[in-house]
């Protein structure tokens, strides 16, 4: 059979149309991959040499999964086609031209180590406070202005002249005469630098634009700035571009993906023509029916809809926990349940919002005895600042170990150098004795006066925890600890995103220790870093026969499971608390939420816990709005039935016409040992938005451009501009970490400040 004949009528459709702009809105499991690699495999049939032909992608797995695919269809002829991600598509074109921009062609290409070590150097020829300006603060600094391609200067303007920002143009301007100085580029240069030869120098984009006959890009809905002028000058002068992408699944805005690129395709081209991928080959009739409900409420979106000749399948599951533990172990033993019926281990998922969460499913999955692994991030306990202060535990409760005494001599910064760490390895070999002992006997090891001191203090340190590890229960000790070395302090000294989430994964390790003090009562720290061992080991079980994969909502697009798992359906969890007040940001979130569910290809399952241990604070959070996003229809009856009822938070019909409150699905035992946790009739889930009490009316607060404010969450702030009058008034603030913010004035959860 020719592969045109086992395309859908709007598969075929895309497949064929080869003339002019084509906007592909291919939803979830619509077979957009096949569509692609169809389309090079029907160009070149079609008598377009392979090499007039550009295909663009975002990663190197999906490159080379389409060259395997075009290599099937078109036989050796389709890998003369330039099949490429965004990044290896720059470089060869520099690879070629550079030289009109000052470089050799031999420039190499830093990663991330290589550039903060450049920025680090910076920061100490410019004599600039690490505390005023860290690195990683400047880092992104220079990759936000590269993002917007904006010189140092173009920067500086855009961002308001004052003492700060003069100082971080300086930085980012001595950062780009370094990598000049040293014939390198980073990543955020492949692209940039392109866009600066093809548009200073005509000869080099007439070239490309005639060299290129087609220009395919997928995962359109993920171009940032760069990328969109990138493309826009490839495919200027012929016009044949065809885009594939799905708008409902632009998660990436925080790392600066537009997704008004997709949105506004229309408008670039106004002769455009638009095909809709929305059968789906991959999900039951319920699931994409329960997806297509969520995603309706998102205004900013194409209309669309995804079906299937699939059978509808099972319901939705919704499980109501009492905690987060009763969570996981439901988690972890349907899992197991579903493997005792033949559901392969690698085909479950378990999704979460964020980190943190995995620490308690991961242990829930050791005690079930479920094999698994983390996807997409670290695991819990292989997070730096995690293993740091393991490493410091470690080292107190046996001395001998040099490992740990290594992490943490120096960790957080005291000073403390690899010469002086080298010195005391050597005096410890010498004298028969561990690093530790080296560093308590410092005075005898041979170092510097200045040496000798910080050392001193690194052990009289030790002494002092030593001590409180015998005279404090293990969770008393493990808050000495934190306090004791100034970990949390100083990733307090820099407000970043990332070292918030540091700081939250360090309560959460606060967390671990008090509750396995509380189901250990006589445990001792050495049992609690046992059990610590023993999570950490668990990946390399049963790797032949497939492990549950555990991973982040964002991590887990473009993938596919038997049977998908959304834990933490609350607010504030899933939607980020920091979410539910920027309307961007919300559709954001929901669109992750559709990301998860339609990761689901036969059974879901949602869950969520009356009261959660998270960042070692206990909060009582509503159901998600998410959740009551899905109409009743779709959930799965059980013995066990809550009589709450969740309103719909938009106050509008989804595609499927549900615009009444529901009542909530049952609360499943499957199974478990425990007692269940019965009924959960939790106060005020009818009272307003998304479980949250009904507010009474406010007038609309007052800010003016200018205005000093500060956020719960945000932090401080400036008010940028107003925009919009009465009830749609927007109130646009930029805070001290550079984000900008979008709120309603009338609930904007802001206080005017002095200063």
């Amino acid at each position: 059979m020719h592969y045109l004949d086992t395309l859908n009528p709007q598969q075929r459709a895309a497949v064929e149309q080869t003339e002019g702009p084509l906007l592909v809105l291919a939803g979830a499991g619509s077979g957009k991959t096949r569509v692609l690699t169809c389309r090079v495999a029907h160009l070149i049939e079609k008598g377009v040499p392979p090499w007039k032909i550009l295909a663009i992608t975002f990663t190197n797995k999906a490159a080379r999964e389409m060259v395997d695919r075009v290599d099937t269809l078109a036989g050796e002829a389709g890998r003369d086609a330039w099949v490429s991600t965004f990044h290896s598509c720059c470089a060869r074109i520099l690879r070629r031209d550079i030289e009109k921009l000052g470089y050799k062609r031999a420039f190499v290409i830093y990663d991330e180590d290589d550039r903060m070590t450049v920025i680090k150097g910076v920061c100490k020829a410019l004599e600039l406070d690490d505390k005023e300006y860290p690195p990683k603060v400047v880092r992104a600094v220079i990759s936000d202005a590269k993002n917007r391609m904006l010189t140092p200067s173009e920067w500086l303007e855009d961002e308001g002249e004052n003492f700060r920002n003069r100082k971080l143009a300086e930085a980012y301007q001595r950062y780009e005469n370094t990598l000049r100085g040293n014939n390198a580029l980073d990543f955020d240069d492949l692209l940039i630098k392109t866009l600066v030869l093809l548009s200073e120098h005509p000869p080099v984009l007439e070239y490309y634009q005639d060299k290129f006959d087609y220009v395919l890009v997928d995962e359109y809905q993920d171009t940032n700035a760069a990328q969109y002028q990138f493309v826009r000058l490839m495919a200027g002068r012929k016009r044949n571009l065809c885009v594939v992408g799905d708008d409902d699944q632009s998660i990436y805005g925080w790392r600066g993906a537009d997704i008004r690129n997709i949105l506004e395709f229309e408008r670039d081209f106004p002769d455009c023509t638009v095909i809709k991928l929305e059968q789906n080959y991959r999900s039951t009739g319920n699931i994409l029916d329960a997806a297509n409900q969520v995603i309706a409420h998102n205004a900013g979106r194409k209309e669309k809809a995804l079906w299937t000749e699939s059978d509808t399948g099972e319901k939705v599951g919704l499980y109501h926990a009492m905690d987060e533990r009763d969570e996981a172990a439901f988690t972890a033993l349907m899992s197991k349940k579903l493997i005792s019926q033949g559901t392969r281990p690698g085909e479950i998922a378990v999704l979460y919002r964020t980190n943190a969460q995995s620490r308690v499913i991961e242990e829930a999955f050791v005690r079930a005895g479920v094999p698994h692994r983390v996807y997409g991030g670290l695991r819990f306990y292989d997070r730096k600042e995690v293993k740091d202060l393991i490493a410091y535990m470690r080292a107190l409760v046996n001395p001998d170990d040099d490992v740990s005494v290594r992490r943490i001599i120096n960790e957080p910064k005291r000073g403390i150098g690899e010469s002086t760490i080298d010195a005391l390895a050597r005096y410890a070999e010498a004298s028969g004795i561990s690093l530790m002992s080296a560093a308590l006997d410092a005075g005898n090891a041979g170092l510097s006066s200045r040496a000798e001191k910080l050392v001193g203090s690194f052990a009289a340190l030790m002494m002092e925890l030593t001590e409180a590890l015998y005279a404090q229960s293990i969770s008393e000790f493990a808050e000495t600890l934190i306090d004791r070395t100034g970990y949390v302090k100083a990733l307090e000294q820099s407000k970043t995103e990332e070292n918030e989430a540091r700081i939250e994964n360090i309560r959460e390790l606060q967390g671990a220790v008090s509750e396995f003090e509380k189901l250990n009562p006589e445990g001792t720290l050495g049992d609690f870093l046992e059990n610590v061992a023993l999570i950490t080991d668990v990946d390399n079980l049963n790797q032949t026969s497939g492990a549950v994969t555990l991973m982040t909502l964002h991590s887990a697009k473009g993938l596919e499971f038997d049977a998908v798992f959304l834990a933490g359906m609350e607010e504030g969890v899933f939607p980020l608390s920091r979410a539910i007040f920027d309307e961007d940001a919300l559709e954001e979130e929901r669109r992750l939420a559709y990301v998860g569910i339609t990761r689901a290809k036969k059974r879901l399952f949602l869950s969520h816990a009356r009261t959660r241990m998270l960042y070692n604070s206990r909060s009582t959070n509503q159901l998600s709005r998410f959740v009551g996003e899905i109409p009743p229809r779709l959930i799965m009856d059980g013995a066990v039935r809550m009589e709450a009822r969740v309103p719909r938070p938009m106050g509008r019909a989804g595609a499927g016409g549900y615009a009444a409150s529901r009542p909530s699905a049952p609360n499943y035992s499957y199974g478990r040992t425990e007692a269940k946790p019965g009924a959960l009739n939790i106060p005020g889930l009818q009272k307003g938005m998304g479980g949250q009490a009904a507010a009474p009316q406010r007038s609309l607060r007052l800010f003016r451009p200018g205005d000093n404010v500060v956020h719960s969450v945000f932090g401080r702030g400036t008010v940028e501009r107003i925009e919009g009058e009465g009830a749609e008034q927007k109130v646009i603030v930029r805070f001290a970490n550079g984000a900008l913010k979008r709120f309603s004035a009338n609930i904007a959860p802001l206080r005017r400040i002095d200063g």
